[in-house]
């Protein structure tokens, strides 16, 4: 079986989906003899994570723009090096499919010292959606937390792998640049309806970067990363999306990520 029994995930979540996945794995861990510690990326300096044989690191985000969140790269990329070859696994939620996320962060963690014990990708519903529909929401729901069950049974008996997703290089930097941020943020902007908005600043607390800043009402900076957050979360329904009939979507309550 799987050792050390310690393990600190790190994990990131826009609207819940991951948020889910994450605990539904560490209560199978937990029932099977194991300590797991949770820690939200955006809270935490990757710098200073320590490396050790006593315990396993988990990393969990979403998938976007077929890879992750600038941030999240970020993240990934200054976790520190190692010389005791630290187990390390991942786990990300995606609503069809990803390709520029699973190979290049394995690159990147072997080259660290890391050793990759098991990737896992979990359809959960889709953030963005105009029609949604709460029962095939909560089907898909329930297929993707038996998967996320099912991989951390794999991991314990060290059947799970990191099995290498082979892209064209032009594909991986794509992935990974800010081009496709630039396009959204110009195509389709956060809208504040002043008349709905309330200024209880939940926007302004969760934004995982420090975008959204509270003047008379919320104003937002030219660094949103499209996490979904203000816009699902906002009890008020007054931010929208321009140029698009997307409805907000979560699998949360706002205090499971504050």
């Amino acid at each position: 079986m799987l050792e050390p029994k310690k393990i600190d995930f790190y994990y990131f979540t826009g609207t819940g989906n991951t948020y889910l996945v994450v605990n539904e794995m560490k209560n199978y861990f937990v029932s099977n003899g194991y300590e797991v510690n949770l820690y939200q990326m955006e809270k935490v300096e990757p710098q200073k994570i320590k490396n050790s044989t006593d315990r396993i690191i988990g990393l969990a985000f979403p998938v976007a723009f077929q890879s992750t969140f600038n941030f999240i790269w970020e993240f990934l990329k200054n976790l520190p090096e190692t010389e005791c070859r630290t187990k390390i696994f991942m786990v990300d939620t995606l609503s069809e499919y990803s390709g520029g996320i699973v190979g290049p962060l394995k690159n990147i963690l072997k080259k660290k010292g890391y050793n990759p014990i098991g990737a896992k990708e979990i359809k959960m519903p889709s953030n963005l959606t105009s029609k949604p529909d709460k029962d095939t929401y909560e089907a898909k729901r329930q297929k993707g937390l038996k998967a996320a069950k099912m991989y951390a049974h794999d991991l314990i008996y060290e059947t799970s792998r990191w099995h290498q997703v082979h892209l064209p290089n032009i594909l991986q930097n794509i992935s990974q640049s800010n081009r496709i941020l630039r396009f959204f943020r110009k195509k389709y902007p956060m809208v504040l309806d002043e008349e709905k908005c309330t200024k209880c600043e939940l926007c302004v607390k969760l934004c995982p970067v420090d975008n959204i800043k509270m003047e008379e009402y919320p104003v937002w900076s030219n660094n949103c990363q499209f996490c979904l957050r203000c816009f699902s979360f906002c009890p008020t329904n007054a931010i929208s999306i321009k140029n698009s009939n997307f409805k907000p979507y979560k699998s949360i309550k706002a205090d499971d990520i504050l």
